[in-house]
């Protein structure tokens, strides 16, 4: 049996990304905890995530060079979609490359890294949510970390199917955005497991519900 941990940066009042979506706030200089987050993802059988992060991802880690790339590409996938077996059609390593040529410039050169197959090979699941996560629960492995977005991040919390959260809050305030936890019918209590703060002030905290 494999717990399923929901990973997400979120700013210090509690949004995941301000109100058009974006995050790139929650992207820092402090290397200390970046080089953290690398290990904890690599700490999985199994990275599930909604179809949008999905494809967005998939375009992104093809062809990274950054350090949260051979984890991101060499564990295996779910991707939770209605879209059935064609939403792989998107993230092939053939469309990988021409988004990142595209990126960087007509004649600019892309490299696939290793394991950037992967993505096109994902469990793709498009049964009820509660069903799917306990027939990948019940398989046997590390852990499994989800990653969002921010909808199938509130499901996944509100119908009670998370184990553990490993929140890297940034020092950063939003006063508005989308908050993580907006979907809960009642308070949700939690247990700190953990705490590591970094130089650059992101703090680490890993929580399980009470």
């Amino acid at each position: 049996m494999r717990d399923l941990i929901l990973r997400m940066a979120i700013s210090v009042d509690g949004f995941v990304s301000d109100l058009e979506g974006t995050n790139t706030w929650m992207f820092g200089a402090d290397q200390e905890a970046k080089a953290w987050g690398v290990e904890y993802v690599w700490n999985a059988s199994l990275h599930i995530m909604g179809s949008r992060s999905f494809e967005g991802m998939a375009t992104y880690w093809q062809t990274s060079t950054d350090p949260f790339a051979p984890p991101m590409n060499q564990i295996p996938k779910a991707v939770f979609s209605r879209q059935g077996q064609a939403i792989l059609a998107n993230v092939t390593t053939t469309a990988a490359l021409d988004a990142a040529r595209a990126k960087a410039g007509n004649g600019q050169p892309a490299e696939l890294q290793k394991g950037a197959g992967s993505w096109a090979e994902a469990y793709v699941a498009t049964g009820e949510l509660t069903t799917e996560i306990a027939r990948l629960k019940a398989q046997d492995g590390k852990p499994i970390i989800a990653h969002g977005g921010v909808s199938f991040a509130r499901s996944l919390i509100a119908q009670g199917l998370v184990d553990q959260l490993a929140l890297v809050v940034a020092p950063v305030a939003l006063g508005k955005g989308l908050p993580l936890f907006a979907d809960l019918s009642a308070p949700m209590r939690l247990k700190l497991v953990s705490s590591k703060a970094f130089p650059g002030g992101a703090v680490a905290q890993i929580y399980r519900p009470a």
